[in-house]
């Protein structure tokens, strides 16, 4: 009988633990209002800020914002990985001009039992202010998402152990999606993810938001 229940737990331990390898996260009412005002606001800003790619460039019309449903399934935990060796790497904007960016490290994002490297980028502003960001491209991009790729921002801590979160949700396309007086930085082949992340801001332009059946 004792035999017979150390062999149950032991199998259910073990259920346990593989099941909860990879685990979608929850999402819930307030997090989905949240993040419709987020995105409403971002609409605001888009028509009415002076800096604005549609104030900027007057042939760029502004329309709202195309997006996917908030979803629990591209919300990743991870910590950040640094690289022992912060290497300067060279990259292209959409209007050709070279750039440099620091590659700080990268996080692992598990879907579906399996893990996928993530660069974080540190660049520089005009005044020389350091900021971190994540470029990637995914199995969407040039369908239902903008050709370029797709941005998320990405706020350091100094805590090296920190698990931080990585929302798809909040995607986003920068400003050279909506105007070609704009330039953005290229992802490089190294920030490819091989799967559909159905998460975040479509393409701006009509013709690519129509989602395969």
């Amino acid at each position: 009988m004792v035999k017979k229940y150390l062999l149950l737990l032991i199998t259910g331990l073990i259920q346990f633990s593989c099941g909860n390898h990879e685990s979608v996260v929850k999402i819930d009412e307030q997090f989905v209002s949240q993040l419709q005002q987020e995105r409403e606001n971002k609409d605001w800003e888009l028509q009415y800020d002076s800096y604005s790619p549609f104030k900027v460039d007057t042939t760029a019309k502004f329309e709202s914002l195309k997006y996917y449903d908030a979803t629990g399934e591209f919300i990743f935990k991870s910590k950040l990985y640094k690289n022992n060796s912060q290497d300067t790497i060279s990259i292209f904007g959409t209007l050709g001009e070279e750039r440099k960016a620091i590659v700080e490290g990268f996080v692992l994002l598990n879907y579906k039992g399996e893990d996928h490297k993530l660069n974080i980028y540190k660049s520089f502003g005009p005044q020389g202010q350091s900021y971190y960001s994540i470029w990637f491209t995914d199995q969407t991009t040039g369908k239902e998402t903008y050709p370029v790729g797709r941005y998320l921002d990405f706020k350091l801590s100094e805590d090296p152990e920190f698990i931080y979160e990585i929302d798809f949700n909040r995607a986003y396309n920068p400003y050279c999606a909506y105007s070609d007086l704009f330039t953005c930085p290229i992802p490089t082949k190294d920030d490819y993810l091989d799967f559909e992340i159905k998460a975040g801001e479509k393409n701006f332009h009509t013709e690519l938001n129509t989602e395969k059946k």
